[in-house]
């Protein structure tokens, strides 16, 4: 009788404080999360995972300091809510900073909880996806916080590159803690409620005497179009958390997986007739690349990254016949497709993390080089542009592309040329690749003789023709061997197709190294 009555004690104290995990900063602090339009931790846990999929650990969990008026309360799960569950059946890890439990401050205990699940994710070869919404790192703690944010960037970058790491701001986000997010692969941002930031407004106003709000200085359009910090946005929570389960859904568990095959209801040897009509002939007239992607992806599904950010190169995910692959598309609608600063950054980084999840690359090449300028010399394109020759060369998973109009100078060399190891390099009939476009290589070689043509006009029309017949067609490469072969535009999708199936086995062996110096 004894012992039943010590097993009922017992049993009431666990779920005594089961209850009072669960019930997070209390009815009138969630009621307050509700008031802003946000989900609490839990909420968002089961929003993001498979029903009833969800394993909590250490809920019981508290801090241990002292001072400050931190002695007077130890609340349970000290502000962050770590487990694993599953997304369409697979394993992940995930934890969500609770804003209703001292403001989701990184702690101590707050940032080792953290810190363990990736240690999870890395031994067993699972994505982990953060949930954010914090105050940042708890002033109380002093260097105690900031041990444990290092604690966590460490575990971000041993685990960079073996699992896919994917961020959710959905609150605030600040101070160092800020960094966590950075080191991972992707980051959404959910608008009008998050924020994202080093140093506050208020800290900001006193330095630099800028007055500025949380949103102007580190808000969703701020990231997505200017800093290029985030990858995705979306108006709400929810449909953030769904397109967080879309991501995944083209994504290996690790760097050892497969990409997720999808039994394909598209037909690999579909004509793309379209093409030859969303494309002009002439070089000149613009077109939107994102159409041309629709066009030859299974379903035309397109998941495209950063969307609002360097929108002259355009990167994402799809799927040929099933299969998984990286796209990185020159884009003709924003500044004739050229090569910058900024989206050099943007398609190296993508093309990084493709090749180190085995995710084939695919490349669509319209562009006339780099753009030019005093404001893009002084602000480094020479390195910036060489970060994409450094992740296309470096890159050993199967690479094909596909020259659909102009390819010049070293903007040619640098979109997966075969120089630079692509496996399959292909080119339409009206593919032009050169040094440069036969206006400004006319202009530059028949200088004098035009200076002196009595119809100059008529004379610069046959040197650029000439000089078009010569050496701007894919012909010439093709004669060397820097193109495979030159195909009609209806082609397209199944020559794609059937090259990455050639490919799927590919193995390419590489020096033995530490690793490269990439020109940051």
């Amino acid at each position: 009788m004894c012992n039943m009555e010590n097993t009922d004690k017992l049993d009431l104290k666990l779920e005594e404080l089961r209850r009072t995990a669960m019930a997070a900063g209390g009815e009138c602090r969630v009621q307050a999360q509700h008031d802003k339009g946000k989900l609490t931790a839990r909420e968002r846990i089961e929003k993001l995972l498979d029903a009833d999929s969800f394993n909590e650990i250490d809920p019981f969990r508290t801090h241990r300091a002292s001072g400050f008026g931190l002695e007077q309360s130890h609340p349970l799960t000290d502000g962050v809510v770590t487990g694993w569950g599953r997304i369409d059946g697979r394993l992940v890890y995930v934890y969500a900073q609770d804003f209703t439990v001292m403001g989701g401050s990184l702690g101590e205990e707050h940032g080792l909880k953290i810190a363990k699940i990736i240690d999870m994710a890395l031994e067993n070869g699972a994505p982990v996806i953060g949930l954010n919404d914090s105050g940042g790192a708890r002033i109380q703690e002093g260097v105690n916080s900031l041990a444990a944010c290092g604690e966590m960037f460490l575990r971000n970058t041993r685990a960079s590159g073996i699992v896919p790491q994917i961020t959710a701001i959905l609150g605030p986000c600040a101070g160092a803690a800020v960094y966590s997010p950075a080191l991972t692969d992707f980051i959404f941002i959910v608008k009008d409620t998050a924020n994202m930031f080093i140093t506050g407004p208020d800290v900001v106003r006193a330095v630099t005497h800028e007055d500025v709000d949380f949103e102007t200085l580190g808000g969703a359009s701020v990231h997505l179009s200017k800093s290029g910090v985030a990858h995705f946005s979306d108006e709400n929570e929810g449909a953030l958390l769904d397109k967080i389960r879309w991501l995944l859904s083209f994504l290996p568990s690790n760097n050892l997986n497969a990409a997720p095959y999808v039994e394909a209801s598209d037909d690999p040897k579909r004509s793309c007739e379209a093409l030859a009509n969303l494309v002009p002939l002439d070089a000149q007239k613009p077109y939107d690349m994102r159409e041309v992607i629709a066009e030859i992806v299974d379903d035309s599904e397109f998941l495209e990254v950063q969307e609002d950010y360097a929108q002259n190169i355009v990167i994402g995910f799809a799927r040929l016949n099933g299969y998984p692959v990286g796209i990185v598309a020159n884009q003709p609608m924003v500044l004739a497709g050229v090569l910058d600063i900024n989206s050099s950054d943007k398609g190296a980084r993508f093309i990084r993390f493709c090749d180190a999840f085995h995710i084939p690359l695919v490349t669509f090449v319209d562009t006339p080089g780099f753009l030019p300028g005093v404001e893009q010399e002084h602000g480094g394109v020479i390195r910036h542009g060489a970060k994409m020759i450094f992740a296309y060369a470096e890159a050993s998973v199967p690479k094909v592309s596909i020259i659909l109009r102009k390819a010049y100078g070293g903007a040619y060399i640098v979109m997966s040329s075969k120089h630079l190891g692509g496996d399959i390099n292909l080119a339409w009939p009206q593919a032009e690749v050169a040094v440069m476009g036969p206006d400004g290589a006319v202009n530059i070689i028949y200088r004098k003789e035009l200076a002196e043509a009595e119809d100059a006009q008529a004379r610069r029309s046959e040197l650029i023709e000439k000089y078009r017949e010569e050496l701007a067609n894919p012909y010439v490469a093709a004669a060397r061997g820097y193109l495979d072969n030159v195909i009609h535009p209806a082609e397209t999708r199944r020559r794609l197709i059937d090259a990455l199936e050639s490919l799927r086995d590919k193995r390419k062996p590489t020096p033995p190294r530490k690793h490269g110096n990439i020109p940051l």
